[in-house]
């Protein structure tokens, strides 16, 4: 058996969920006795991969087509495939991670699984624990096919430092029509990335208003965490769309997620269930976000969070 990880970066620096999967493939080279082999675009700081493990490296400069790509992207990753004689591939629960798994289980006639939150508990034939019905149950898949794409749910599995000896294979990119032309990009300027977030502390309509966000942004800066906030928050402008969290918005599968004044509509529920800890803080003890809670507190946020992130500046 061969493995292969797609690591993906950004502006060359590669991003939290892509040191997660060399930590994951690590595992799995190690349980098979085999070499790890990774592919990333334009990546520039290829050498902290060597401390998680990867033994290859395809790195694969894009020239002035700096935009993901999954037409080109699926292609040149499917040429290594086959040189390689790869027969599991991994690739992130990303968005670019979920456009990119079902295109190149074409290119490569592979099975596709995904949202993958364990290493296979077999491997001939491949057999995983997935999260299914938005992260309310798990279901076991074995793959029919000799070649596999998994894609694995982030913070599933952590980051687990190991050194190896790192080979730079430079590979071409390769040629095709560009079918994506970006004339601006708007960045978000988030002191933590929701997607690369262990904590996110999310806020709903109960905070009032936009003047009220700093008791979120105080919390969150005190815990090391992401903000986020809720469909009718980003809706009514009171924080940007970049920061909207759920099922219709960006997904999250953090260790611990704080919501403060969100009632817990079936689609925030769904898109934030994958969190291990999920903590909610409501003055209505009806709010349905409680039947889905680990833990809850039912009090004024205006009451309740100055005193929590007191508490936590003097314990830190």
């Amino acid at each position: 058996m061969t493995v292969l990880v797609v690591i993906e970066s950004e502006l060359g620096q590669i991003k939290k969920n892509g040191l997660e999967l060399a930590s994951y493939g690590r595992k799995i080279a190690n349980d098979q006795g085999i070499t790890l082999t990774a592919v990333g675009f334009n990546i520039k700081d290829y050498d902290v991969l060597s401390k998680y493990g990867v033994d290859k490296l395809f790195n694969i400069e894009t020239g002035e087509d700096i935009f993901f790509d999954v037409d080109r992207y699926s292609e040149s990753i499917a040429k290594i495939v086959k040189k390689e004689n790869t027969s599991l591939i991994i690739v992130s629960s990303s968005a670019d991670g979920r456009y990119l798994g079902p295109v190149l289980s074409i290119k490569t006639e592979s099975a596709y699984i995904s949202n993958v939150v364990e290493v296979p508990s077999q491997y001939d034939p491949i057999q995983v624990k997935c999260s299914c019905f938005t992260n309310k149950a798990f279901k076991i898949s074995k793959s029919l096919k000799n070649r596999t794409i998994i894609s694995l749910l982030s913070n599933s599995f952590g980051l687990n430092e190991k050194a190896s000896s790192l080979e730079l294979i430079n590979h071409n990119y390769e040629n095709g029509t560009v079918n994506l032309k970006v004339n601006s990009v708007d960045k978000a300027q988030e002191k933590v990335s929701i997607a690369d977030a262990q904590i996110v502390v999310s806020g709903g309509r109960g905070l009032k208003g936009p003047e009220n966000w700093h008791l979120i942004e105080d919390l969150a800066e005190v815990l090391g965490a992401a903000t986020a906030c809720s469909k009718p928050v980003s809706d009514m402008g009171w924080r940007p769309h970049s920061e909207h969290v759920g099922q219709t918005g960006k997904p999250v599968a953090s260790n611990l997620y704080i919501a403060v004044g969100v009632s817990g509509a079936i689609q925030h529920v769904a898109g934030i269930n994958s969190s291990k800890v999920k903590v909610v803080i409501n003055n209505d003890p009806e709010a349905p976000f409680f039947k889905s809670a680990d833990y809850g507190i039912v009090g004024d946020a205006f009451d309740v969070i100055p005193r929590l992130t007191e508490k936590l500046k003097m314990r830190k």
